[in-house]
């Protein structure tokens, strides 16, 4: 029983010496290739990935979020996430900037990988920003309620169409504001629809929230 115990001790520690050994082999010899033209290898990516979403999930329970957002909200954030976001992430009818492209990992589409996060998620990385993906935290640099903003917008982000989009960031882009058929101004008509939206898939306060500048956040490969 002693020698077994003894054998087993000893299989442990020479399994971690060795671990030790590649894992400064790696480091110092250079032989990881770490260029964004180059993709990570998919046991790196699976791990990078699975312990972002892991990290996240764990703490976006603290989150206090509204059980509403207001159309005022999503309409503020879309102005932000014009100014901040849609350059690296995307939009509604708008593509990233292409050069964003070249980020590893690259940006997620938000149109499409936003609904893969709850709003407390979304909040959790605007706030504090995820690294090694070239994600900011929004937290120490902007007030909490432009952050709630862009997390209302981004959690509606999915059901909104370019025609929402561009009604809700008018002034942006030089773009200007237009009236409904019932003589209601775009922007706000966009707003309340996206308020809808977001609301639906947001969770309450009591319940809980990847690739450049901004996020969501992301996701992930945010």
């Amino acid at each position: 029983m002693g020698r077994t115990l003894t054998g087993f001790a000893l299989g442990i520690i020479l399994t971690l010496l060795v671990g030790v050994a590649v894992w400064l082999t790696i480091a110092y010899s250079g032989a990881y290739n770490v260029a964004a033209t180059e993709r990570h290898a998919d046991t790196v990516r699976w791990t990078l990935d699975k312990t972002m979403h892991s990290s996240i999930s764990s703490r976006a329970g603290a989150v206090a979020l509204p059980e509403d957002f207001t159309e005022e909200q999503v309409a503020e954030g879309a102005s932000a996430y014009a100014e901040y976001c849609a350059h690296c992430h995307g939009a509604p009818g708008q593509d990233p900037a292409e050069w964003s492209r070249g980020m590893r990992p690259e940006p997620p589409l938000l149109v499409e990988a936003a609904s893969e996060w709850s709003a407390a998620e979304i909040h959790w990385i605007i706030d504090n920003g995820l690294k090694m993906t070239g994600m900011p935290a929004f937290g120490p640099h902007h007030e909490a309620e432009e952050i709630m903003a862009l997390t209302a917008f981004v959690s509606a982000l999915p059901g909104l169409t370019s025609e929402d989009y561009e009604g809700m960031t008018a002034g942006e882009g030089g773009h200007t504001h237009g009236q409904d058929r019932d003589g209601e101004d775009g922007a706000s008509a966009s707003a309340s629809e996206a308020a809808e939206t977001g609301n639906a898939s947001a969770p309450a306060a009591e319940a809980v929230d990847p690739e450049d500048d901004d996020a969501a956040a992301t996701s992930a490969d945010d």
